[in-house]
């Protein structure tokens, strides 16, 4: 088990992960993002990339099943084979930072992910072949190393031109193939101890549930406001990481 860890904790953390799974089912991204600055202080900094990446292959297995009639073969296939060897350097790399520079590091991810999902929505639909394939091998480095970059996987597939339910189902296919590679990377390292295949387990099976009454709730929210509501969100939990890495580093 993680130190202090209590049934409250575990308690607050499967309903944030409900909460994140239901996000993640209406705009294609949501746990990667929201979890971390729930995790961190209850795991600590370096089990937090890990555990969100085995909740996250459960969560992208719902989300892929629930829209798998939208999944887009071709564009995830051009970001696949690029991002597959970034995104084991990058979750190598992962491994070899301190606490508090993971804390930096996740932070400042949430933080530039979102001016990265405005600029590619201003090029939606124009990003393809080659593009899409330097791209996708950008997103493998960030995927591999941090948490919640889903969020620029989802700017990529709209700046390719793919909407609505094609780009959640598209999102989870490609995260959950390179997840696989993630994870085996922090399972080499040691990185993944029993306590965060059990922290991860109870993240993946609250979320399941929040995807697919996602499915019922697409199409009937104001999609801008959710997306500027995880913005803010972001940007706080961002800055939160951010100050907690540098209070670190300063002891």
């Amino acid at each position: 088990m993680f130190g202090d860890v209590s049934l409250w904790h575990y308690l607050l953390v499967a309903a944030v992960a409900f909460v994140a799974g239901v996000a993640g089912g209406i705009t294609g991204y949501g746990p990667g993002l929201l979890m971390p600055p729930i995790l961190l202080p209850i795991i600590g900094a370096e089990a937090v990339v890990p555990v969100i990446a085995v909740s996250a292959m459960l969560s992208n297995t719902s989300r892929l099943i629930a829209f798998r009639r939208a999944f887009d073969p071709r564009r995830a296939g051009l970001i696949v084979a690029a991002a597959l060897p970034t995104a084991a350097l990058g979750a190598y790399g992962y491994t070899r930072l301190s606490g508090a520079g993971v804390s930096v590091v996740i932070g400042t991810v949430l933080m530039l992910a979102i001016p990265t999902r405005h600029w590619l929505a201003r090029v939606k639909g124009h990003l393809s072949g080659s593009g899409l394939t330097v791209a996708g091998a950008g997103f493998g480095l960030l995927m591999g190393g941090t948490a919640g970059t889903g969020v620029v996987l989802l700017s990529i597939l709209l700046a390719a031109g793919l909407n609505g339910a094609a780009v959640i189902a598209t999102d989870a296919g490609i995260s959950l193939v390179l997840g696989v590679v993630k994870v085996g990377v922090f399972q080499a390292a040691g990185a993944l101890p029993p306590a965060s295949w059990l922290m991860a387990v109870l993240i993946g099976a609250a979320a399941t549930p929040g995807v697919f009454l996602a499915k019922r709730l697409v199409g009937t929210l104001s999609e801008g406001a959710h997306l500027r509501v995880l913005d803010a969100v972001v940007v706080l939990g961002g800055l939160v990481l951010i100050a907690q890495g540098l209070r670190a580093l300063a002891l």
